[in-house]
């Protein structure tokens, strides 16, 4: 799941007023949020028609970023499965051809990034961009990425003005009393409202098992008979309601850091689960710019790291960093790390030169671009589809003395991301419609085995969430990487688990049992 907390962070909030009417709640299921006849049949009419029509292969964009040979298009689902033949929507997909001969070539391998809300229209520049890693894998596949329903280049939604979205500085995450969890609340409110306002047509069909039936029609566009797919983090999530959706339909899946799938955790639980793992990755990257202080001099021990970043937070508070970088802005910052060993390096480099007295080195590096339009545009269409998305797919909590109570306790042990995750989840207590249930994921008839790998100590996705996928999906495979924490084991150089990859995905071999790696490197100062 993707974690952007200075975004979900209190700021200015379009409020939006629904109107009476206006939204159509999706027909209620009994099949355990899998979807009834009438999806089953719809999806059905959409792959069938989007077969016959294909995809109309075009030169992307020159300002896309997406250089030659790669190429786009588009595909049209419908809105609501339930009534196939009526609103339409376009997802954007784009593709770059196996590099190996047409022998080799075994079809296309679709991707999600996760999120909800990120784009994979990038995911072809790993073979532009001659991506080690992914070299095997490209002689055998196209590299398909598409931008999901809400996304960017496919039909988006929007819940705030972007300018609007990324204005800094935002109030500090951790409230000092319940004044400041009032704002807070008030603008979690206005936030759901501005959703509504703004895209309400689309909010109720914002789910996961849609994202799959899209995905479902996409493998039919592109004159696949079965679904080759790698997904990572939410795109886990997105994997394993598509097995349970189209079991039949699946040769090779590869998810890569497991979002818990169960219907317990989906979402709201699965949120407060990231505060404790995020706690425990940030104490890990904290004990390495420890044993690094000769070169950052942050701190020589874990606990003289903490001290600085306290003592960095409540001088942003006090006033912010050249008028723009308060609390909120440097926990979406600082967060990267627990996220990603690639982040380590570069935010303690940071972080050093403001210690040494650089503070425009921080501003810099944290604060954001209110010219870059594109890019406003971009991160609040992501956290407009990941709140949808999530919002839509379960049932929320409704009593904010539940919210305030469960982030009240976990804040005392796990105060790194508890309070900026809850506010960013808030929306979803106030949502406008219905929402889930959770789709029950489970193994089906045909489905084949399924490669999971995951990272033992991954902050965003905990590991009991690999586990729990392995327990849920049949003939799954768990490769582990033990003792290490980066979230997206598959893009990252691990000999053990490239290999498994590959073999994976080139001959469809799984190890007899589940398989412990040895961890990746770890980052150098």
């Amino acid at each position: 799941m993707r974690r952007t907390a200075v975004l979900g962070s209190a700021g200015t909030l379009m409020a939006g007023t629904l109107i009476a009417g206006a939204i159509a709640a999706p027909t209620a299921s009994a099949s355990g949020g899998r979807g009834g006849v009438l999806e089953e049949r719809g999806v059905n009419i959409a792959a069938e028609r989007a077969a016959d029509r294909g995809v109309a292969w075009a030169d992307c964009p020159a300002d896309w970023g997406l250089p030659k040979p790669i190429q786009c298009g588009t595909v049209t689902v419908p809105l609501d499965y339930q009534r196939p033949n009526g609103r339409q929507i376009t997802i954007t997909v784009d593709r770059i051809g196996n590099t190996g001969t047409p022998a080799e070539r075994q079809g296309a391998l679709f991707y999600n990034p996760g999120g909800p809300g990120g784009s994979g229209l990038r995911f072809p520049t790993r073979v532009t961009g001659k991506n080690p890693i992914w070299a095997n894998v490209a002689k055998a596949y196209d590299f398909v990425g598409f931008d999901p329903r809400g996304v960017g280049r496919s039909t988006p939604i929007s819940c705030v003005d972007p300018q609007e979205f990324v204005k800094a500085p935002k109030a500090d995450p951790v409230p000092d009393n319940e004044a400041d969890k009032r704002a807070q609340r008030k603008l979690a409110a206005e936030y759901a409202d501005g959703c509504a306002e703004r895209s309400g047509w689309m909010l109720p069909h914002m789910t996961t098992a849609n994202t799959a039936r899209d995905l479902h029609v996409l493998r039919a566009a592109l004159g696949e008979r079965k679904l080759n797919f790698l997904g990572v983090s939410y795109g886990t999530y997105l994997g394993g309601v598509y097995a349970t959706l189209f079991p039949g339909h699946v040769r090779r899946m590869v998810v890569d850091s497991v979002v818990n799938p169960s219907r317990q955790k989906i979402w709201y639980q699965a949120n407060l689960d990231q505060d404790v793992a995020f706690e425990m990755r940030w104490n890990d990257w904290k004990a390495w710019v420890a044993a690094n202080d000769a070169t950052y001099k942050i701190g020589d021990t874990p606990a003289k790291v903490e001290a600085q970043w306290q003592k960095l937070r409540a001088a942003a508070k006090k006033a912010p960093l050249g008028g723009v970088v308060g609390p909120a802005e440097l926990t979406g910052f600082f967060q990267s790390a627990p996220y990603y060993d690639s982040s380590w390096a570069p935010v303690a480099r940071v972080w050093s030169k403001y210690v040494a007295g650089d503070v425009q080195a921080l501003v810099d590096a944290v604060a954001p671009d209110m010219a870059d339009t594109a890019g406003n545009i971009r991160a609040e269409n992501g956290n407009a589809v990941y709140t949808a998305v999530e919002c839509a797919d379960a049932r929320w909590p409704t009593d904010w003395r539940r919210w305030d109570r469960d982030n009240t306790r976990l804040h005392r042990d796990y105060p790194f991301m508890t309070w900026a995750n809850a506010w960013m989840n808030l929306p979803c207590a106030t949502w406008s419609t219905r929402q889930g249930p959770a789709v029950d994921v489970k193994s089906g008839k045909g489905l084949p085995g399924v490669l999971i790998v995951q990272a033992e100590r991954d902050a965003a996705t905990p590991v009991g969430g690999a586990h729990e996928l392995h327990k849920r999906l049949k003939g799954s495979r768990l490769i582990m990487e033990k003792n290490a924490g980066s979230h997206g084991v598959t893009g990252i150089a691990n000999a053990c688990v490239n290999q498994r990859v590959d073999a994976y995905l080139l001959s469809g071999a799984l190890d007899d049992r589940n398989v412990t790696c040895d961890p990746h490197a770890v980052p150098k100062p």
